[in-house]
């Protein structure tokens, strides 16, 4: 199902559109494309291009590496049910804008602050996966004010952070794209968002102490991201909550939608306790006539 020049989402990966097909049908509405709900502002210089769907708490839905919002429309169909989804093209991806220098995941966590200040937005839930992820942490950790709560799916805090496979799917990815091709304006593009993630991000991990926002870290058990650095993630985050999909990749999110939105919506709508691994297992025990 994946064409020739991928672009997964997330972390990259050109996918084909068939991949979506499944075996349900087309949603009524074209999520990316659909001039009811979308609209523009700029920040930095850059026209932003996003779209805004549903009632409710704010929820900002946030795509992955030369995707678009259309890569997120499993959980903007499921979440605008209970929530207000606000979902962004990055710059340089889809129907936003171009940057004229290099793009950075700083750059783009700035842009999605500027768009909730822009729909003068409450403190958000916020949803990232991949690239995606990346943001939704950078907004926890540049700005907290913002954010309610973060579900970071498949997220890397730097390059090292991906698997040796990942690592060389993406060298590919950038040399794929010839200094001729690199001239034009979909070459350009390509080239930008590959070569971004051979380059960064680079978050130090004592930086991610600074989330006061409860945060569930998610990954697959055969993810494009380190199992290790998914850990390392969850250990520097005080108010976390960790789950790995069993025999599930990357691509979740739409490879199985229903068990995805549904461990991201218990989060969500759940009180947020943080667990003592000692005491709550005492506690439990005693309940349940164990102990």
């Amino acid at each position: 199902m994946l064409s020739r020049t991928i672009r997964l989402l997330g972390v990259t990966t050109l996918l084909n559109v068939g991949v979506y097909a499944q075996t349900q049908a087309p949603p009524t509405e074209k999520y990316g494309s659909n001039p009811a709900a979308g609209n523009t502002f700029t920040h930095d210089g850059v026209k932003l291009y996003y779209e805004v769907y549903g009632a409710g708490e704010p929820l900002l839905v946030i795509h992955g590496n030369g995707s678009s919002i259309g890569s997120m429309k499993e959980q903007i169909a499921f979440f605008r049910k209970h929530y207000q989804v606000i979902a962004m093209d990055s710059r340089d991806q889809g129907k936003s804008g171009d940057s004229p220098d290099k793009i950075t995941y700083e750059k783009m966590a700035d842009d999605l602050a500027a768009l909730l200040d822009h729909l003068k937005s409450p403190p958000a839930y916020l949803l990232g996966w991949s690239d995606g992820g990346i943001e939704a942490l950078l907004l926890g950790i540049r700005h907290p004010e913002k954010v309610k709560m973060i579900a970071s799916m498949a997220a890397n805090i730097n390059p090292q952070g991906v698997t040796p496979e990942a690592d060389a799917l993406f060298q590919s990815m950038a040399k794929s794209v010839s200094p001729a091709a690199r001239e034009t304006p979909q070459g350009k593009r390509q080239f930008k968002v590959s070569q971004m993630m051979l380059d960064e991000p680079q978050i130090k991990p004592d930086a991610l102490e600074a989330i006061s926002a409860p945060t569930l870290v998610l990954a697959g058990d055969h993810d494009l991201i380190r199992d290790e650095q998914t850990l390392e993630i969850y250990h520097h985050i005080p108010n976390s909550q960790l789950c790995i999909f069993p025999n599930a990749t990357h691509m979740i999110p739409i490879d199985d939608p229903e068990l995805f939105n549904s461990t991201v919506e218990r989060f969500f709508s759940t009180p947020f306790v943080k667990k003592d691994r000692v005491k709550d297992v005492i506690k439990s025990a005693m309940k349940h006539g164990v102990l």
